[in-house]
């Protein structure tokens, strides 16, 4: 049939009152109960029978079936969603096709499939939904169910099928309303007195018109008789049903809106609110089962409340927001004398329904389907990725954002990535979504357009290809993930035009570093930098945070003062308040601005040459960052231990934490910024090292990682030398070589070694190779090779996010020193095998064939040894 065709509605009065439905419309009646709207569907569906119609109904909501179902279909249904090798839970019977979809797998999964239907079907066919007010319930918001319409009923239309909507009057905010109304091609109203006086009010009929088409319309479903209400006589009595106290209710709000007000009303009356709670927590909060029972466990009404009038939009606050809110709660409680000197939180979390939102109207969404395929997940998620960063926010949404920078008046925040699947038990997601520094200065006009633009930074970020490449290992590439956020205010003082805290870092309540053979893990490590904790989780130019074993403090494996400057902090990150913007200025020139107190506790002084001054009859302070006087402060070091403990005593899990702290004259503040669970197997037994001539290298106290042996098929090793000779313009093509190389490990399920020079996932190319995780996911081990010649320096980066990706997909990190930590390296036994590398990419120039070699073993392979106990590792050819 063309487009556009009249059809048969079973009501031959509402064809000739609406000019006939027809091929394209999506029909939504708009009704006070759903038996109103059987006095519509039912003749529709007989209808349709009749014409022998492709008729389809999709099942989804609690309420009972609109087309009549039978005990023996409910039975079939069930029978189909246990059933693994159907695509579609799926029954046919008496010219139906009963489509079961599940609304609780969330916005993006629901919304797929019942595109996936409708594709199916194809053209011409003929649906029956259920009722949309029940997506509002499941999903606790107006929003989503209005985003759910808009991107489904374009989709119908254009593939010339006809679609009955019910929706229930007063249950929603009129922003849904007039969404719903403004995508549809048919908005009824329908109001009735009795099953013999219904009355149909059309508030909107797309692209047809008659004199009496927008006027009252009574309806008896008994006889089918439509009448168009002219008479006056008639019309009064019509007006004075709409009229009527069970349709003026006056409601604005939306069902979450309004349920959180009896909730509220409730608890004020002194009524139990316990199931209410769980329930909150449970539509507000996040969707890890292990989370929702720690959260449960912790939080109280007012708790709940707190985060609902500081929230943005509807939807999930998010793993990150929840792993911080918990965390500071598990400390309130089991740790009060601790948590009477934490820093207040005063973060605002904008819902997770903003970004589909965002996505449905910027008409993004069919980017989003096809990204959401097999062969669309990378192709699509670059496009995807750009698109999301050039949209605009709806004008009620800038409101919101300025209500939060009138919060805040001109104090520098940041905006955090908050999604579903991050932070959460399995998934720590470190550094693969953006967090964006509003310095917040300027005009009302230039803080909300930066603030705009830091919301659709970490927007775009759920579509980089290290967040792509790891969801993809580890199974997530076909799950609903949304993005909410979290807002904070930068903890930190003032310091002339800049402002940022005393230090900042993370820190582990286990540490899979052992540094000394006798050293306990389970008292867990920092890492502590001066200024912002950017330097604290991402590998900068020439920077070293001070690493802190919390068993044993103040031990270190710097062997000299002249070490101890190499390996100190020369540059911190601050946010500069007169250029707004966030860089990092040289420690020295830091030093200068900061208070003496502040000073003391984050310099060492080198007093062998302030000596050497003094015996000149010269008096200067020689010192360097390194956090010193923080790691003799016993009191900031029993805190964080027992902060640590506490969590992972509550979380019954290892966790990892970010934090910072500002020091006065003689006391300090600990802010709790994030805590997730740390992937990690505390798995550390002893392996025994064979004795072998073929040692291809043998190390100590240089690595990380559990015990294991793995047998190694390919080793893929970068020359230092030929690396530094390389031009520094041509270096950063080196990652993408690095990538093919892992490819062809993942393609070929390849155990395999990657060695190369300095750090690896450095920003600066002059210090390693600039790889990101997604580069190197697939290698079992990676380590990195002192090369002091040319400046290639390993720092084995044991906090930044780096590490994390490492830890979490245990692969082994270890770095081949130049000193007395490596007990052997036989570089030159890969030279006896021949360069694979042409054969995975043969379009390279003959320089990178001499940087790079890759080999593969045949049947007499490579075996690698790590003990985690005795951090010894070894590797030989068989």
């Amino acid at each position: 049939m063309a487009a556009f065709d009249r059809i048969k509605s079973g009501i031959p009065g509402l064809d000739e009152a609406l000019d006939n439905i027809r091929l394209g419309d999506n029909v939504v009646w708009n009704v006070t109960n759903l038996n109103e709207f059987s006095y519509f569907v039912n003749p529709y569906v007989k209808q349709a029978k009749e014409d022998n119609r492709n008729l389809i109904y999709i099942r989804f909501a609690n309420h009972p079936p609109l087309i009549e179902m039978t005990e023996k279909d409910f039975k079939l249904l069930e029978k189909e969603q246990k059933n693994p090798d159907t695509e579609f839970c799926m029954i046919e019977r008496d010219g139906i096709k009963i489509y079961q979809v599940n609304p609780y797998n969330q916005f993006e999964t629901f919304t797929l499939e019942v595109h996936r239907i409708i594709e199916k079907e194809g053209f011409d066919a003929f649906y029956v939904f259920d009722c949309l007010s029940d997506l509002q319930a499941v999903w606790s918001t107006d929003l989503m169910m209005g985003n759910f319409f808009k991107v489904t009923c374009p989709f119908l239309f254009q593939l010339d099928t006809v679609a009955y909507f019910p929706i229930i009057r007063g249950r929603h905010s009129y922003d849904a309303i007039a969404k719903i109304r403004e995508t549809t091609q048919l908005f009824l109203n329908v109001y009735s007195n009795s099953p013999e006086e219904v009355y149909v009010s059309p508030l909107k009929v797309w692209n047809r018109y008659s004199q009496t088409m927008f006027l009252g319309h009574k309806f008896n479903p008994r006889t089918g008789f439509v009448k168009v209400l002219q008479d006056g006589q008639e019309v009064s009595k019509y007006y004075k049903t709409i009229n009527s106290d069970k349709y003026q209710d006056g409601r604005t709000l939306d069902s979450w809106e309004r349920y959180m007000l009896q909730v509220r009303m409730k608890y004020e009356d002194g009524g139990n609110v316990d199931d209410e709670c769980d329930k909150i927590c449970e539509l507000m909060m996040t969707k890890d089962e292990k989370m929702l029972s720690k959260i449960k466990e912790y939080f109280t009404f007012e708790d709940y409340i707190t985060i609902y009038d500081r929230r943005v939009g509807s939807g999930l606050v998010g793993g990150k927001t929840c792993g911080m809110l918990l965390a500071r709660k598990i400390i309130e409680k089991d740790r009060p004398e601790i948590y009477k000197n934490f820093e207040p939180d005063d973060s605002f979390y904008i819902g997770s329904d903003l970004f589909y939102t965002y996505i449905v109207s910027n008409d993004l969404w069919d980017i989003r389907v096809k990204q959401r395929t097999p062969e669309g997940y990378y192709k699509y998620g670059k496009e995807l990725e750009e698109a999301l960063k050039n949209g605009t926010f709806s004008d009620q949404t800038k409101k919101d954002f300025i209500h939060i920078l009138d919060y805040f008046g001109q104090n520098p925040i940041i905006v955090r990535s908050s999604s579903f699947l991050e932070d959460g038990y399995g998934n720590a997601f470190a550094g693969k979504y953006e967090s964006v520094f509003c310095v917040n200065r300027g005009s009302l006009e230039e803080r909300l357009a930066a603030f705009e633009e830091a919301v659709k930074t970490v927007y775009s970020s759920t579509m980089n290809i290290s967040a792509l490449e790891y969801r993809k290992l580890n199974g997530l590439d076909d799950t609903d993930e949304q993005m909410a956020l979290l807002v904070q205010r930068v903890s930190g003082s003032y310091h002339g035009d800049y402002l940022f805290p005393t230090a900042a870092g993370v820190g582990f309540s286990y540490s899979p570093y052992s540094p000394l053979p006798d050293m306990d893990n389970s008292k867990g490590m920092l890492r502590l930098v001066m200024g912002l904790g950017t330097k604290a989780v991402d590998r900068t130019k020439k920077d070293y945070p001070r690493i802190i074993n919390l068993d044993k403090p103040e031990v270190t494996l710097v062997k000299d003062m002249k070490e101890k400057h190499r390996y100190s902090q020369h540059y911190l990150d601050v946010i500069d308040l007169k250029n707004i913007s966030l860089h990092d200025i040289p420690v020295d020139e830091g030093l200068e601005i900061i208070p003496r107190y502040s000073k003391k506790v984050l310099v060492e002084h080198d007093r062998e040459v302030e000596r050497m001054f003094r015996e000149r009859g010269q008096r200067r302070e020689v010192v360097f960052v390194n956090c010193e006087g923080i790691v003799k402060n016993q009191d900031f070091i029993d805190e964080m231990k027992e902060i640590l403990n506490t969590l992972q005593t509550a979380y019954d899990y290892p966790v990892d934490i970010e934090y910072t702290v500002n020091f006065g004259e003689d006391s300090f503040n600990i802010n709790l910024l994030q805590c997730r669970p740390l992937q990690v197997s505390t798995n550390n037994e002893s392996i025994e090292m064979p004795e072998d001539k073929n040692v291809f290298f043998h190390i100590k106290e240089s690595s990380m990682g559990m015990s294991r042996k793995n047998t190694i098929d390919t080793i893929c090793y970068v020359d230092p030398h030929k690396y530094y000779e390389y031009p520094y313009a041509q270096k950063s093509s080196i990652p993408r070589i690095i990538s093919d190389v892992n490819t062809y490990c993942k393609d070929n399920d390849k155990t395999a070694i990657l060695i190369v020079p300095g750090r690896i996932g450095t920003s600066s190319p002059e210090l390693g190779i600039p790889v990101v995780f997604a580069d190197i996911s697939h290698f079992t081990a990676i380590l990195e090779e002192a090369y002091s010649e040319v400046g290639y320096m390993p720092e084995l980066s044991f906090g930044s996010h780096m590490f994390q990706d490492l830890v979490e997909a245990e692969i082994y990190y270890g770095a081949l020193f130049e000193n007395e930590k490596k007990l052997e390296f036989n570089r030159d036994m890969i030279y006896d095998y021949p360069n694979i590398l042409k054969d995975i990419n043969p379009n390279l120039n003959e320089e990178i064939y001499q940087m790079i070699q890759v080999i593969d073993f045949d049947e007499n392979k490579a075996e690698l040894y790590h003990d985690m106990n005795k951090d010894e590792t070894l590797c030989i050819f068989k």
